[in-house]
C-alpha cells in the first residue's frame, strides 16, 4: 500500500507546475476545529439534533420549520456562531495556497466562515449554502446587522424584524430555499478552468453541490480527502483521481510538507491558536454542543410535563363542577 506521502505526491507537482486548486469543502474540515460534521452516528449534528424531539432532524434547517418554531435553530446557532472556534490546519493550508498565487476558488457547503477567519479573501470564496455574515428577515427580506442579530442572542431572544415583526435568520440557505446567484455565476465561468481539484471532508449528497467534482473538464486532476469513497469518485471514478482516505489536518500538513510550506503552516498555525485562545479544544465543544441539546430537550419535556399536568388539573376542576352541578339539579 502506498504511503500518503506518495498519494499525495502528483498534487504537489501540479501546484509546483503552476497549476491552481479549486477547492470543494464540507463539514469534515472543520471537525478539528470542534464543530461536528451532519451526518456521522452518534457525534454528527442531526445525530445530536434528535435530543430536540424534532419532527425530523433536518427540521432545524428547514424553511417551513423555521417559520413555525425558530427556537431549535437558535438553540444550534448560538454554539456554532462565528468566533467559538479557530480555523484548521486545513484553512490555514488554503490561506498559504492564496499567498503563493496558487489559489483559484474555493466552493464551501460550510457555514462556519472559518476560510474567512483564516484570511482567505471574499473573491476566492463561494458559500455555495450561505453562511452567519448577514442576516434578512424571512417575511420582508429586510436586512438585520450582525451586531443587532447578535444582542439579540445574546439576551436569549429570538431575532424578530424591526419591520414587520417577522423572524430574522441569519443567510444560509436552508432546505426549501434556494442557493446564492453567486454560487451559479461564478461555476459557470469556473468549471471548464479547474486544474486540480481537492474535494475535502464532505460525503457528496446534498445536490447541486455535490455535482461539481463530476462536472470539471477531464484534464483535471481531481483529488478526495476523506474519511471514505464518495459521490463521483466512488460511482464516476477517473483514471487519475487521486484517493487520500485520511483525516482533513493530516492531508494538508503533508502537502505543505511536500510543497515546503510546513514552517509557515506552523507558524501560522501557532499564532492563531494564541489570538483564539478562548476557542476550546475539539472534544469540549462537541461535549458543550451535545450539553446545550440535551438541556433544551429536558425543557421541552418538563413544558410537555406541565402543559399535561395543567391539563389533567383542568380536568379534575371541571369534573368537579359537573358534580356540584349535578347535585343542584338534584335538590
Amino acid at each position: 500500500m502506498p504511503s500518503l506521502d506518495d498519494i499525495l505526491k502528483p498534487v504537489a507537482e501540479a501546484v509546483k507546475n503552476g497549476k491552481k486548486v479549486t477547492f470543494f469543502n464540507g463539514a469534515g474540515i472543520s471537525t478539528g476545529a470542534g464543530i461536528p460534521d451532519f451526518r456521522s452516528p452518534d457525534t454528527g449534528l442531526y445525530a445530536n439534533l434528535a435530543k430536540l424531539n424534532l419532527p425530523f432532524a433536518e427540521a432545524v434547517f428547514d424553511i417551513d420549520f423555521f417559520k413555525e418554531d425558530p427556537k431549535p435553530f437558535y438553540t444550534l446557532a448560538e454554539e456554532l456562531y462565528p468566533g467559538n472556534f479557530a480555523p484548521t490546519k486545513f484553512h490555514h493550508f488554503i490561506k498559504l495556497l492564496q499567498d503563493q498565487g496558487s489559489l483559484k476558488r474555493v466552493y464551501t457547503q460550510n457555514i462556519d466562515t472559518l476560510e474567512r477567519l483564516a484570511g482567505v479573501e471574499d473573491k476566492y470564496i463561494v458559500e455555495a449554502h450561505g453562511s452567519f455574515a448577514s442576516n434578512h428577515c424571512v417575511d420582508c427580506h429586510k436586512e438585520m446587522t450582525t451586531e443587532t442579530l447578535k444582542t439579540y442572542m445574546k439576551d436569549k431572544k429570538i431575532p424578530s424584524c424591526q419591520h414587520c415583526e417577522g423572524y430574522v435568520k441569519p443567510d444560509i440557505v436552508f432546505f426549501g430555499e434556494g442557493l446564492p446567484v453567486k454560487f451559479f455565476d461564478l461555476w459557470e465561468d469556473d468549471c471548464e478552468d479547474v486544474e486540480v481539484a481537492i474535494v475535502a471532508g464532505t460525503s457528496l449528497t446534498v445536490f447541486p453541490f455535490a455535482s461539481l467534482p463530476g462536472e470539471v473538464n477531464k484534464k483535471c486532476l481531481r483529488v478526495l480527502v476523506n474519511k471514505e469513497k464518495a459521490g463521483t469518485f466512488k460511482h464516476e471514478p477517473r483514471k487519475s483521481d487521486i484517493i487520500a482516505l485520511h483525516d482533513c489536518d493530516i492531508v494538508a500538513e503533508k502537502l505543505c510538507t511536500l510543497l515546503g510550506l510546513d514552517d509557515k503552516l506552523n507558524e501560522v498555525y501557532e499564532k492563531e491558536k494564541i489570538k483564539y485562545s478562548k476557542a476550546e479544544t475539539k472534544e469540549t465543544k462537541m461535549h458543550e454542543i451535545e450539553d446545550k441539546l440535551k438541556e433544551e430537550a429536558h425543557l421541552k419535556e418538563d413544558k410537555h410535563t406541565t402543559k399535561v399536568d395543567n391539563k389533567e388539573k383542568q380536568n379534575d376542576a371541571n369534573d368537579k363542577e359537573l358534580e356540584q352541578l349535578i347535585d343542584k339539579l338534584k335538590i
